[in-house]
């Protein structure tokens, strides 16, 4: 349980992490301050030492030009200004000051032969301090990331309950994997307890779905299985023309209506009982839903062309496949007039093509009145639903003179 917010856990993790790295960089300069100081005493100590019992003086202060060393005497009479000077080459240090009493210029000349490290040295103390850098540097990253992975880890841990959801296959209990409660009142907590929510309503739902696909599949189908036995034995009776007649269209009107039943039964189901890897040819299905369509040409003056130009084998669902082809065969056979020519179905080895003409100068009819939606309604809409359901491509193309549909696998 935090009791603090994210905003505020992560502001307080970098003042820390900030905190942290300033006292180690002031101590690392404060040491490296000292150490240079005992550096300098040492040597000077040390130079003293080898010269005992008589003690050299690394300290000469000059009043005259004359009385400074030979190396210094020709920079001394440019008459420089006051100041501190270096002389690499001689190891000397020189102050440059003003008497009080005659206002002449005196030198403070500083010998620091035998107490300035060497060039060796040098190199050695510099690459100590790299070294040194470099390990704070590392260390104030590692603990950033500590830090901050630590202000962050409620998040971590959502992420991670989310992501161990399978989102294609829900069950009534994966909700109970988020446990909000596990996190406090800020903002994660209120993140947390929104997605436990909304996969609980989801998972309702879910369950209604199946609960509902699977009392109505058995539901709907009986009463057409109980029509369907009827009508058989009706078959077997005699039978007067016009009963007969009858008789055909309460069977077509059940068999539409048991498709009607299967097509929304398909698209209602989340899953289609491993159904979408089933290996199906595309040529018998296209010649069914002909010939259960062909009672809408009984008064027209049409013929249906079907062109096997392949004969391809789908991968998929075969009562989504037949029922897309069943729709667009009937919305090709119902908005075709009687002398319009005739309605061409071309079977290609990745497509197929269904081509009825829209337009006719006895009828005319046009391309618009065609399309409309009343000319196509639902049916299209079906059609589409099913293919982005099963990884298909549908398209229609509507010119002046033809409606085309497409369907691709």
């Amino acid at each position: 349980m935090y009791r603090r917010s994210l905003r505020q856990r992560v502001a307080i993790a970098f003042a820390i992490c900030v905190a942290v790295l300033s006292i180690a960089w002031g101590l690392a300069f404060f040491a490296a301050i000292r150490l240079s100081e005992d550096r300098v005493l040492m040597q000077q100590l040390e130079v003293a030492a080898k010269s005992y019992p008589r003690l050299s003086m690394n300290l000469s202060g000059y009043d005259k030009v004359a009385s400074l060393p030979a190396s210094l005497q020709d920079w001394a009479k440019t008459n420089p200004a006051e100041g501190l000077y270096e002389f690499e080459a001689d190891e000397l240090h020189v102050a440059v000051v003003t008497a009080d009493n005659d206002q002449q210029k005196a030198f403070v000349v500083f010998d620091v032969a035998g107490i300035e490290a060497a060039s060796s040295e040098d190199w050695w103390l510099l690459l100590v301090i790299t070294g040194a850098v470099g390990t704070l540097g590392m260390l104030g990253f590692g603990l950033g990331i500590v830090v901050m992975r630590r202000a962050v880890a409620p998040v971590a841990q959502l992420a991670k309950a989310v992501a161990d959801i399978d989102l294609e296959h829900l069950s009534v209990e994966d909700y109970k994997r988020i446990g909000s409660s596990r996190f406090g009142d800020d903002e994660v907590g209120l993140l947390a307890a929104t997605i436990e929510k909304t996969l609980e309503r989801i998972s309702a739902f879910v369950a209604r779905e199946r609960y509902f696909t699977s009392s109505a599949s058995h539901e709907l189908r009986t009463p057409i299985t109980v029509i369907t036995g009827a009508l058989e034995l009706l078959e077997q009776s005699k039978l007067s023309e016009a009963d007969v007649k009858a008789l055909d269209r309460v069977r077509r009107a059940t068999l539409e209506m048991r498709t009607t039943i299967e097509m929304f039964l398909c698209l209602a189901r989340e899953t289609d009982d491993a159904l979408y890897d089933e290996q199906f040819l595309v040529a018998p299905l296209v010649s069914n839903a002909v010939d259960l369509q062909r009672h809408l040409l009984c008064h027209k003056r049409l013929e249906v062309e079907i062109e096997p130009l392949a004969n391809p084998c789908v991968s998929g669902h075969p009562q989504a496949f037949a029922i897309a082809v069943n729709n667009l065969v009937r919305n090709a056979f119902e908005h075709s007039h009687s002398g319009q020519g005739p309605i061409s179905i071309h079977i290609k080895e990745r497509e197929l093509f269904i081509t009825n003409q829209v337009h006719s100068a006895a009828t005319g009819d046009t391309a618009s009145e065609a399309s409309s939606s009343q000319g196509y309604g639902l049916g299209l809409g079906i059609v589409q639903r099913l293919c982005e359901r099963n990884g298909w491509s549908f398209s229609l193309h509507v010119d002046e003179k033809s409606v085309v549909a497409r369907l691709s696998w």
